[in-house]
């Protein structure tokens, strides 16, 4: 089968690849995968800013169909529809493991990071890791099951419910969907972006959120405190890696505001105003990845319609078509992309 590789660390060395048709060995599953979205690590690993677990198959975010199971699996069967966590391996020893929280786990292995993904026909995966997708949820959507399961995490940790005022900086997809989750839960949301985000920031209002900014053309902290009666919001999502957009986070916040880190930067060390924070009280979370129990609520999430994730799918391109992919979203045209497995 063909499947896109990661062959070597730093800027670019991806390529399609013939590998074997896996073989699922005792308590694991095989899936058929149907679509796998680009990720803004992928991106980030392609252009050698984040590390993997070189030479592997890139993709940790898809949906497909059960095709075989390994030995002592009961729990699934050949046609189910599924999707899976990205945790391949645990220690199953550490304090994170006992307490479910796996993505904290230092022996943790992913998919398409340290095990191969989703960017290929075929996966193998845990048969603890893999959930099944409701009935009324098609592949495209279940395909951003991992990255919704990201934001659930996210926003479970600075606790938002009804009547909170949410910053979202970044209208990409992972700042969509935070949106949507945030309108889930009653909260009033505003959303930054940047004048070459204009279709994305568009895409937002069509879901719900109560203001999108272009930062470029008006002046967020001036609508901020017009919005608050000068108080400040709640909550700061900052889902884009920018750190303009963080140091504005900050602004933002009210006293004893929370700032949840959700955006990967390009360079890890970021200069931060660590007065603002402990004048301001301000409660700084950061959030890695997702853990098992974000999985069944955002499928939840997606099943009773108060997330739309197909919508945020404007691109579709096979697995050896990666320097489309890729333009696409560089140039700020996509907002959300899925590839599709290569015959």
């Amino acid at each position: 089968m063909k499947a896109l590789v990661k062959t070597a660390l730093g800027f670019g060395n991806l390529e399609i690849q013939e590998k074997p048709e896996p073989k699922p060995g005792k308590g694991q599953v095989k899936i058929e995968v149907k679509y796998a979205g680009i990720c803004g690590s992928d991106i980030h690993t392609y252009e050698g800013h984040y590390k993997v677990g070189v030479p592997v198959t890139l993709g940790h975010e898809f949906a497909g169909v059960v095709t075989e199971v390994g030995e002592g699996v009961t729990e699934w069967k050949v046609g189910d529809r599924v999707t899976s966590e990205t945790t391949y391996d645990i220690c199953g020893r550490c304090l994170y493991c006992k307490s479910g929280d796996y993505n904290l786990c230092k022996q943790r292995k992913g998919l398409g990071t340290h095990q191969d993904g989703g960017f290929a026909k075929y996966l193998i995966t845990r048969k603890e890791s893999v959930h099944k997708i409701p009935d009324n949820v098609d592949f495209r959507s279940a395909a951003l099951t991992e990255p919704l399961a990201c934001i659930h995490h996210a926003i479970s940790k600075a606790d938002i419910c009804g009547g909170d005022w949410v910053v979202v900086t970044g209208p990409g997809p992972i700042g969509l969907l935070a949106a949507q989750v945030a309108k889930s839960r009653g909260a009033k949301v505003i959303i930054t972006g940047l004048e070459s985000d204009k279709t994305r920031l568009e895409k937002a209002v069509q879901l719900g959120v109560d203001v999108a900014v272009n930062i470029e053309e008006d002046d967020v902290k001036q609508l901020v405190d017009q919005m608050t009666n000068g108080f400040g919001v709640d909550v700061v999502l900052e889902c884009s890696g920018a750190v303009p957009a963080a140091r504005q986070g900050l602004d933002l916040l009210h006293k004893k505001g929370k700032y949840v880190q959700v955006g990967l930067f390009i360079q890890p060390e970021v200069k931060f105003d660590l007065e603002k924070i402990i004048q301001k009280e301000i409660v700084v979370i950061g959030s890695r990845s997702q853990k098992p129990a974000d999985w069944e609520p955002s499928l939840a999430l997606l099943k009773d319609g108060k997330v739309d994730a197909k919508s945020l799918v404007t691109h579709e391109f096979k697995i050896t078509q990666w320097d489309e992919a890729y333009h696409a979203i560089k140039s700020g045209e996509a907002i959300k992309v899925l590839l599709t497995p290569a015959k």
